[in-house]
């Protein structure tokens, strides 16, 4: 079965959420959101991978599924790291940096 390979943790995508939900700019946030349903879509394609199945086609859709949606957490990730070098976020601490930082309430 093919794996995923994360350049993010989920702890980390929680606290970029945290970082864009804070401040007026919901692009990483949309696209770190992308990442974990990815993720998800992933983990089922696994589960009913393994599921007992009488059928060769019911394998083979959800691997098909499964090899996808890997080649898509691949992109979305990449997408976020170059989204985050380009606003020049703390990559240690995952900070937004100040002049992003537009609170909400304002």
């Amino acid at each position: 079965m093919v794996e995923l390979e994360n350049k993010f943790t989920a702890l980390q995508l929680a606290i970029i959420n945290n970082q864009a939900a804070l401040y007026n700019c919901a692009c990483p946030v949309h696209i770190s959101m992308q990442i974990t349903n990815l993720r998800k879509l992933f983990d089922y394609q696994k589960t009913c991978i393994d599921l007992p199945s009488e059928s060769d086609v019911h394998i083979q859709v959800h691997q098909r599924i499964a090899e996808v949606t890997k080649q898509a957490h691949q992109l979305m990730e990449q997408c976020l790291d170059e989204i985050l070098d380009m606003e020049g976020w703390d990559r240690a601490k995952l900070e937004m940096p100040v002049g992003l930082r537009t609170r909400i309430d304002n």
